[in-house]
């Protein structure tokens, strides 16, 4: 595969990624997903600014390094596209990034509990941090990470984990994949949802050891394409 269908493959694939998350009830009208470009490492591809369900791939739009269009993209871009900059360049294994809103994910991240891995599919969370950005800035704002310093807030944040739940706000995950940082978003927001109803039933829940989490993650990292594929069939498009 030549250097110029790897690139169109990823747009493709990107096209797919946005409507899986809409799909499964990870995103809405908002929210977004990137993945690093194929060719220029400290790029990377996003939509414009469009809501998931309806990303095709002549909206994938290419960034550079500080989060600017290349090749004088005039289109609207989304605002909070230095989560995404930001945390490709302070973590180099990072290859996707998925950024949402899903309700399960903002209750945990409103309260002090921190979200633990309910079963294997999302051993992951077994490190996942948590954002405030009032403690970040030590001021009110919009919630919106709109900048580079922002975007650096929250990728120190992250620091090496899979996950970083920001209060009042959502959730973003990253994976050494496209297909890890969409399977961890939606297996994120399950396991969140799962958690949430037994604290309902119990103060004494079970949650996944670090050892068990580290080697489900491995298990889970070698099936991806099962689901990848399955999702794909669900919302395969003329991109």
């Amino acid at each position: 595969m030549s250097m110029n269908e790897i690139v169109r493959e990823a747009r493709r694939n990107l096209a797919r990624a946005n409507r899986i998350l809409y799909l499964k009830g990870v995103v809405d009208g908002f929210g977004h997903v990137s993945c690093r470009h194929p060719e220029i490492p400290g790029h990377y591809l996003i939509s414009c600014n469009r809501a998931p369900k309806l990303v095709k791939e002549a909206d994938i739009v290419e960034l550079d390094a500080e989060s600017n269009p290349v090749g004088g993209d005039d289109r609207r871009l989304y605002l909070e596209r230095f989560i995404h900059g930001e945390i490709y360049r302070t973590r180099p294994d990072v290859q996707a990034v998925v950024h949402s809103h899903s309700t399960a994910m903002i209750t945990i991240g409103a309260t002090d509990v921190a979200i633990k891995p309910m079963f294997h599919m999302a051993g992951f969370l077994t490190r996942a941090a948590k954002f405030d950005i009032r403690e970040a800035t030590g001021r009110d704002t919009d919630m919106l990470i709109r900048d580079h310093e922002l975007g650096r807030y929250l990728a120190d944040t992250l620091g090496g984990a899979s996950t970083v739940l920001m209060a009042g706000h959502g959730a973003t995950m990253v994976g050494t994949s496209l297909e890890e940082a969409v399977y961890r978003a939606v297996y994120a927001e399950i396991n969140a949802g799962m958690q949430l109803g037994a604290m309902q039933v119990s103060d004494k829940v079970r949650y996944l050891s670090e050892a068990e989490s580290d080697l489900a993650t491995e298990t889970n990292r070698s099936q991806l394409k099962r689901c990848w594929d399955l999702w794909c069939e669900e919302v395969d498009i003329d991109a």
